[in-house]
């Protein structure tokens, strides 16, 4: 009975009767194992090749066409120099305001910037009537003497 040649048997395709790794289509002979193509970009260390990374690319949502004002300076101004209570929650509605048009939230952003504005013009009329009565004190004071 004759035998039938094997896929690993001296006459398939693809043979290589020297011991090791088959040669490798392409891969220069005479250079290390992991030794670069010629003309191959260089990565940062020897012997690596260079990768390159497409930039990652961050879709936001699309902008409000006008974003609300948030009147946080007027907040600041008020909250030193006005009245501090109401600077604070004024100064607190307006954070808001600038969160809610950063997330495109006009609803929330409007109420918000509603509020900051009242609460900064009442502060600065209390502010100022505090003043005038503190002025007006020193003056009376003052003649009295």
């Amino acid at each position: 009975m004759e035998k039938q040649p094997t896929s690993y048997s001296d006459n398939s395709p693809g043979y290589n009767p020297a011991p090791g790794y088959p040669n490798q289509t392409g891969y220069p002979h005479g250079q290390p194992y992991g030794a670069p193509y010629q003309g191959q970009a260089q990565g940062p260390y020897p012997g690596q090749p260079a990768v390159t990374v497409q930039p990652t690319i961050y879709m936001a949502a699309a902008p409000l066409a006008q974003p609300l004002p948030d009147y946080l300076g007027y907040s600041i101004f008020t909250l030193l120099c006005c009245c501090l209570p109401l600077g604070v929650a004024a100064l607190v509605f307006s954070m808001k305001t600038r969160d809610a048009n950063t997330s495109g939230n006009r609803p929330v952003a409007e109420r918000n910037s509603r509020t900051a504005f009242i609460l900064n013009n009442t502060a600065l009329g209390i502010g100022i009537v505090f003043t005038i009565v503190y002025i007006v004190l020193i003056v009376i004071i003052n003649m009295s003497y």
